[in-house]
């Protein structure tokens, strides 16, 4: 019979920002899979709500001191999928999706711009601020986008995606707030 008595809290506390961190994937691999089905406007809301989780992965991490090498590339991988992917798909087939090869393009160059930015930080030391716009921030600020879908024309999504990526492998640095 299962007690609580014998429940070890330690554990959970060491594992809870993994956690949060694989709700944070799901909400992204959610918000794909509502792409794919045809409910774009619902994608927008799973796409914020795992801006909202990847935000407090780290801080649950760092008050239990369960930082990990493992839980950092757990975390850039799912901020890839949500952040990286989820919107990339999202814009792609609201607004792209008639371009043929430039928004594909466009996608595929925002993708890869926000692996290797994440690649990069996770080899760097951290000196308290980023180098290059966090995909997070990125994938905030292209699902924001879709919004101006019905105003704009594809080809500032395209030029706003490719500018996007450059923001996130360039060398700007952004102090952490």
């Amino acid at each position: 019979m299962f007690s609580f008595r014998y429940f070890d809290y330690t554990k959970l506390k060491s594992q809870l920002a993994n956690i949060i961190t694989l709700f944070n994937l799901c909400l992204g691999i959610i918000a794909i899979l509502l792409v794919l089905q045809g409910h774009a406007h619902m994608s927008l809301m799973f796409i914020f709500f795992a801006a909202l989780f990847d935000r407090f992965d780290g801080m649950v991490a760092r008050h239990y001191h369960a930082e990990s090498a493992f839980g950092k590339e757990l975390d850039s991988l799912s901020d890839l999928v949500s952040f990286g992917v989820a919107p990339a798909i999202l814009l792609y087939d609201t607004a792209l999706s008639d371009t043929m090869w430039i928004g594909l393009s466009a996608v595929i160059f925002y993708i890869l711009a926000g692996a290797v930015r994440l690649a990069r930080y996770n080899v760097e030391e951290f000196d308290g601020s980023y180098y290059g716009m966090p995909i997070t921030v990125a994938g905030v600020l292209l699902t924001l986008s879709y919004f101006a879908v019905p105003y704009l024309i594809a080809p500032y999504f395209v030029i706003y995606m490719c500018i996007l990526a450059w923001l996130m492998v360039s060398r700007i640095r952004i102090a952490k707030v």
